[in-house]
């Protein structure tokens, strides 16, 4: 039913596809955005809680997805680092939504 919305949905722009920063890269997840990249659908990657961990170990996990990905990708999505206790990628998320709604 998901594959079926995302494939048929005609006025899709952008795909948010929340990651759990605090756990390595998940087949589950990689699958997903495989799926995808493969049927041209934009996609935009969103680290989420990356006030919940050491920042070495975010980027650690962050890194690892980026590697994971760049063994099919070309050129990887748009990725942000969010966390909603802090706030951090608050804007540079809502910066994005409006450049991605200007080129409608």
């Amino acid at each position: 039913m998901i594959r079926g919305y995302f494939l048929n949905r005609k006025q899709l722009t952008n795909v948010f596809v929340l990651i759990d920063s605090r756990i390595p890269p998940q087949a589950i997840d990689l699958e997903f955005i495989n799926f995808l990249g493969t049927n041209g659908i934009p996609l935009s990657i969103i680290f989420t809680k990356t006030d919940k961990e050491k920042q070495r170990e975010v980027m650690g996990n962050v890194t690892a997805f980026r590697q994971k990905l760049s063994e099919t990708w070309e050129q990887l999505p748009y990725i942000i680092l969010t966390s909603s206790a802090t706030g951090h990628g608050r804007n540079k998320l809502l910066d994005y939504i409006d450049q991605i709604n200007e080129t409608l």
